[in-house]
């Protein structure tokens, strides 16, 4: 496999296979790592960091006290998983395990805030100065440091009167759990597009979608 292919969906489901502590997420693979102490997880991102060098190939790493959150996509092929992402994936995964960290990729989650309108070139421009993104490979917006929710145009001849709404991913195993903690809330719950995606309206009637992975990635 060449360096820069992009994995299809049946490639990606194997990869997975062999990477439990990965998840699949808009282009990426997500995980996140807990270790017993601050010190204990910058040791690990110093391990991460001389393998990513070793491989020519860098993950977006967050630093949260105890918590490493990760994710690895090739840019270099349109901000999708390939061969380099997986392999990585691996080793990251050997490294954590060294040191005895937990695996918890439930807890990263992805937010994208969705605009309704008709005519999307009337205000993507707009949209882009403002929050200093740049155009992404789906005709939405994304944070060129990766560290904003995605903006991406939901086009259509009649717009919702209420024009935004966040879609939040998480993993299908994951999201029959958090639907049930949403609904306990009193919100309603739309199940016509599961798994892909459940739509939420809160008791005010403002709306998220809670989405997965299912039906995503490269179909190639």
């Amino acid at each position: 496999m060449a360096a820069i292919d992009v994995l299809n969906r049946q490639q990606l489901h194997d990869a997975l296979e062999v990477l439990p502590h990965w998840r699949y997420r808009l282009g990426g693979l997500q995980s996140v790592f807990k270790l017993s102490s601050a010190r204990a997880a910058l040791d690990l991102l110093a391990r991460i960091g001389d393998l990513a060098e070793a491989a020519g190939h860098h993950p977006d790493v967050d630093w949260r006290y105890n918590l490493l959150f990760l994710r690895l996509t090739s840019h270099d092929a349109g901000s999708e998983v390939t061969s380099r992402d997986a392999a990585l994936a691996k080793e990251i995964s050997a490294a954590a395990e060294e040191v005895s960290a937990t695996a918890k990729p439930e807890l990263n989650r992805t937010v994208e805030l969705g605009i309704d309108t008709a005519d999307p070139s009337a205000v993507a421009e707009t949209w882009r100065l403002a929050l200093g993104y740049k155009d992404g490979p789906y005709g939405d917006l994304v944070d060129p440091y990766g560290r904003g929710p995605n903006v991406w145009f939901q086009k259509t001849e009649t717009p919702n009167s209420s024009r935004m709404h966040v879609d939040v991913h998480v993993c299908a195993t994951e999201s029959p759990a958090v639907l049930s903690a949403v609904e306990g809330t009193g919100a309603g719950l739309d199940h016509s597009h599961a798994p892909q995606w459940v739509i939420v309206t809160d008791a005010q009637q403002n709306r998220l979608c809670m989405c997965t992975e299912e039906g995503r990635g490269p179909d190639l």
